[in-house]
């Protein structure tokens, strides 16, 4: 028996039935890691002495009875922009690059209540701005499937990741896209919950009103499961949005029977790639054989969302990353003449082209002049692209597009055209916009093997009807069981 093949919710079992303990489940992911991280360059930091020994205290406690946590002993892997005390949170950026956090993020804490093991901290976008983990400080993370593509991003660490067996399952963070996209080009699960459904409150901030933390793993009954534990209210985060608890797992009957799906035409226009339409498709005619209703409708507004997106998170952005500027924590610039020079040396030092590139288009929108231009027009959009979802759901259950338009590309192919790097988000951004829970499952690969990636929109907190049509697809269609990643070294 692999071990790392195993979802958690058969470690789960297995760890109830003592037939593996926790430090066997932790070594076998720290071997995996050994063996893979070479190829596959996940991970800013591992943790892997600290995990074993946890790892052998818990088993100690589960012998004594004294375990209460439901996942105790199980390992997980984190991005790099959630704050975890006394490790570094490095955010793949210069200007954090020996920043140890001095707080858990509320996210950390209920893992660590519920005692799982962090086996490190995964690499990622700077700031969490990126498609594809190319713009880590540290280095580029490599997809799984083709080493000579891209994982997606900005959480291509943690898709990759789960997707190479190196973790069980992850935490990433989506602003407009980020769990979603890397989690379709690495063939995983994952999900981006509503806005305010789960703490921010230490999460790095890239854009405030667009961040949400949520799960990447390797089936859907997982991600129901993860999502259990890090949702809930926190009075830190002033979005925190209070609604009762649900168990999400209950929700998965694998039944779509008189399931309403809508099918935005936008979303299947221009630029979508031929395969991953046909794949589509296919999962259309899937959902119809399993009993769901389909139709096809428009969801005119959909196309302003990409524009509108760039606009507001470049100006959260911009206003977000001022902390950062040499004097409080982080990089500080060597030598320098005065205040001014300090500030700009350690913020053209310590940040890379994309933050920088950000940083100046939100600057710009967000000044005088140009302010009622972009930024207010940018927000009027936002609230029609939030009314427009709110009609398409007083008909429908679930919406279902792709989640990126193409599947992963060459390392290296878009990384000096930011342009075309930015329509990469083109599916996922609208979702963001107005604060929706949106999954993205496998349903496919193409002719070169590749896994291509289809998104199911919910309305807001309806997570559970999401979850479900995810896990009913996933129960037909057993893409886990049919495709794995080769490792390849693909083309150079």
């Amino acid at each position: 028996m692999d071990i790392t093949e195993l979802t958690v919710h058969e470690l789960q079992e297995k760890l109830k039935n003592k037939e593996l303990t926790s430090y066997d489940i932790t070594k076998a992911y720290i071997d995996r890691i050994q063996e893979k991280e070479k190829d596959v360059q996940a991970f800013v930091t591992t943790l892997e002495a600290d995990a074993l020994d946890k790892a052998k205290k818990i088993d100690e406690e589960m012998k004594a009875g004294e375990v209460e946590g439901e996942f105790a002993g199980i390992p997980i892997g984190i991005k790099d922009n959630i704050c975890t005390k006394g490790v570094k949170t490095t955010c793949s950026s210069k200007i954090l690059e020996n920043f140890v956090s001095p707080y858990d993020a509320t996210v950390v804490e209920k893992l660590n209540s519920e005692e799982m093991i962090n086996l490190g901290k995964l690499n990622m976008d700077e700031f969490a701005m990126g498609g594809s983990t190319e713009y880590s400080y540290f280095k580029k993370t490599r997809n799984p499937w083709d080493l000579n593509k891209v994982p997606g991003g900005s959480s291509g660490g943690s898709a990759a990741a789960v997707a190479a067996r190196m973790v069980p399952w992850a935490l990433g963070s989506d602003t407009g896209g980020s769990i979603r996209q890397p989690a379709s080009f690495c063939g995983v699960v994952g999900l981006k919950p509503t806005y305010g459904l789960v703490s921010r409150y230490g999460l790095v901030a890239f854009a405030s009103s667009l961040d949400q933390i949520g799960p990447i793993t390797k089936d859907v009954y997982d991600s129901a499961m993860l999502l259990n534990i890090i949702t809930g209210h926190d009075d830190r985060d002033t979005t925190s949005s209070n609604q009762e608890k649900v168990d999400y797992t209950k929700c998965l009957k694998n039944d779509v029977k008189g399931l309403k799906i809508g099918v935005p035409k936008e979303f299947f226009g221009e630029g979508i790639n031929e395969e991953v339409k046909e794949k589509l498709e296919e999962a259309i005619e899937t959902y119809k054989e399993l009993g769901a209703e389909v139709e096809e409708f428009s969801l005119d507004i959909a196309k302003y969302s990409l524009a509108t997106y760039y606009i507001i998170a470049c100006a959260e952005a911009s206003s977000n990353l001022g902390r950062f500027d040499g004097i409080r924590y982080g990089y500080r610039a060597k030598e320098f003449k005065d205040l001014k020079d300090l500030y700009r040396k350690s913020r053209s030092e310590g940040f890379g082209p994309e933050v920088k590139r950000r940083i100046i288009l939100g600057t710009y929108v967000l000044s005088s002049g140009y302010y009622d231009a972009y930024y207010k027009k940018a927000q009027q959009v936002r609230t029609l692209v939030m009314n427009e979802f709110n009609k398409a759901f007083e008909k429908y259950d679930v919406l279902l597009t792709p989640t990126s338009p193409t599947v992963a590309f060459d390392i290296g192919s878009k990384s000096n055209n930011p342009l075309e790097m930015y329509l990469s988000d083109i599916c996922t951004v609208s979702v963001n916009i107005g604060g929706l829970p949106g999954i993205s499952i496998p349903c496919g690969v193409d002719k070169s093997n590749m896994p291509i990636g289809m998104q199911l929109i919910g309305n807001k907190f309806q997570e559970g009807t999401i979850l479900n049509a995810a896990y009913t697809f996933e129960q037909k269609t057993k893409f886990r069981e049919n495709h794995k990643p080769t490792f390849r070294k693909g083309e150079e």
